[in-house]
């Protein structure tokens, strides 16, 4: 296993038919470590993932899954068609998620994370308990391997996320800080809401993005290269330091295009690492 520092500096990757190809080009960026997202059609090759990590001494802090039928393409799509809440495809899902923790311990990961859906804001909307519920199932099948179960924020304010916390009552429960996701759901100002969900953060992705156009109702805000947007990576690097976190920053891109999508994570870790 590398040694690890405070605040490594990581790289959030998709797993490709080609693991080991996959490792030794993140290895290329100057990382040795990062969160492996698996889709909802990937193939789930322990053996391969775990022998490509050895290879190459290339730590994983989280396995995260994203499910078939999501969507990202503006905030009503992603109310409808992301995570645990459409219940058409729950119980799927659920199966799924198991299946992809599974995965995780074999390749001796302690953390699984995921986006759950719009955690709707008031608690007697019908939606409400059966996320939660979930949630909790998930939590506690995590947990029989030793795993947090990371919440990926952005969808919702900081206060209510807090407050779904709460209610779900379990201890591995956990934030895959992204500070971009606030900016681009309207959710609230990034730094301000590391600060309140700080104690339950155990890794951050550094991205970065810019408002939703108001004249545009339902939009996203819009991605933008590491230190170019609304988060204030500077400020942002300083706060993760001044409130003592010393976890993973990650830094997550959605830039198109094979080349495109290296060279914008290159750039990206060696802003993060001069921050450090």
């Amino acid at each position: 296993m590398p040694t690890l520092k405070e605040l490594e500096i990581g790289v959030f990757f998709w797993a490709e038919p080609d693991a080991l190809a996959t490792v030794r080009t993140l290895r290329s960026l100057g990382v040795q470590s990062g969160q492996l997202g698996v889709d909802g059609s990937a193939n789930l090759d322990a053996r391969a993932w775990r022998a490509a990590l050895q290879a190459e001494d290339f730590h994983l802090w989280t396995v995260f899954a994203a499910y078939d039928g999501e969507s990202y393409a503006d905030i009503p799509t992603v109310e409808r068609t992301v995570g645990f809440v459409p219940e058409a495809t729950r119980a799927a899902r659920e199966v799924r998620t198991r299946q992809v923790i599974d995965f995780a311990a074999a390749l001796g990961v302690k953390s699984f994370g995921c986006h759950v859906g719009c955690i709707p804001s008031s608690k007697s909307h019908p939606i409400y308990q059966p996320v939660l519920q979930l949630v909790r199932r998930v939590a506690d099948y995590a947990a029989s391997y030793g795993m947090t179960f990371c919440l990926e924020t952005g969808q919702e304010p900081a206060e209510e996320l807090l407050s779904f916390f709460e209610d779900a009552a379990r201890p591995n429960l956990r934030i895959n800080f992204d500070p971009a996701n606030m900016i681009l759901y309207g959710s609230g100002e990034p730094i301000a809401a590391f600060r309140l969900l700080r104690k339950h953060v155990v890794s951050v992705h550094g991205k970065d993005g810019d408002w939703p156009d108001p004249a545009k109702p339902g939009a996203l805000g819009t991605e933008k290269p590491l230190g170019t947007g609304s988060v204030n990576i500077p400020k942002f690097m300083s706060t993760l330091k001044e409130t003592g976190y010393t976890g993973p920053v990650c830094v997550e891109t959605g830039v198109h295009g094979e080349q495109q999508r290296w060279t914008a994570l290159k750039q990206a870790v060696e802003l993060l690492n001069s921050l450090r």
